[in-house]
């Protein structure tokens, strides 16, 4: 079926627990790749895309990368290579190289789909969580199904991982769907009102309690 049929749709191709996910936004006006993942795995990615679940032959538009640790963006110049039009999109702090550079409350439109950038850092300086539509959000290594990202490795700040959780993105809607970056809960998907209820590094906390929770 020709996606000039399809409304908005996400697809999550998960490899495994360890493996970043990657996240297909399809729709008539266009298609985005979240996170392109190691080199190793280029070939099956490319693979996935060239799927009727994937892009079926079509071009894709852009490919974001939530932030900059190489299991989300080494695939980068192996996928736009194969896919001459796509451009690059990080946030303006990524250390990498990118064709677009964008700041917090951007919108990436592509068509009618409007998908918003929302800044959090914590688990990395440059990093950002997609608001598809209003309807989904995509969260890379902030927030997982149960769990959030570490911050222990170089540039986290759980300070900032704080603020990013609790003051950003627990605003949104309990309807809103969650897409992880790692497939490490019970399930690929959720939402914020699940993961509030559920998620125990959610629970209430004030921001010194949460760094020595994270330490």
């Amino acid at each position: 079926m020709s996606t000039n049929l399809l409304p908005p749709q996400v697809h999550v191709f998960v490899r495994d627990w360890l493996s970043a996910n990657h996240v297909l936004l399809r729709s008539r006006d266009g298609h985005v790749l979240i996170d392109s993942g190691y080199v190793r795995h280029a070939p099956l990615t490319l693979a996935l895309l060239e799927s009727p679940r994937g892009l079926a032959g079509e071009p894709l538009a852009r490919l974001v990368n939530t932030h900059g640790h190489s299991d989300h963006t080494a695939g980068n110049n192996t996928l736009q290579q194969a896919y001459k039009t796509a451009k690059t999109v990080a946030h303006k702090q990524t250390k990498n190289q990118t064709d677009l550079r964008v700041h917090d409350g951007d919108n990436i439109s592509i068509g009618k789909v409007s998908i918003q950038v929302i800044y959090t850092p914590g688990h990395t300086p440059e990093g950002i969580c997609l608001l598809i539509d209003n309807q989904k959000l995509l969260t890379g290594d902030t927030l997982f199904i149960g769990e959030c990202g570490r911050t222990d490795l170089p540039g986290g700040d759980p300070k900032q991982l704080y603020q990013s959780l609790f003051q950003k993105i627990l605003r949104l809607s309990d309807t809103i769907e969650v897409y992880p970056g790692h497939n490490y809960g019970a399930k690929p998907s959720s939402t914020i009102g699940y993961e509030r209820k559920t998620n125990y590094v959610l629970q209430p906390r004030t921001q010194d309690e949460f760094v020595n929770f994270m330490d």
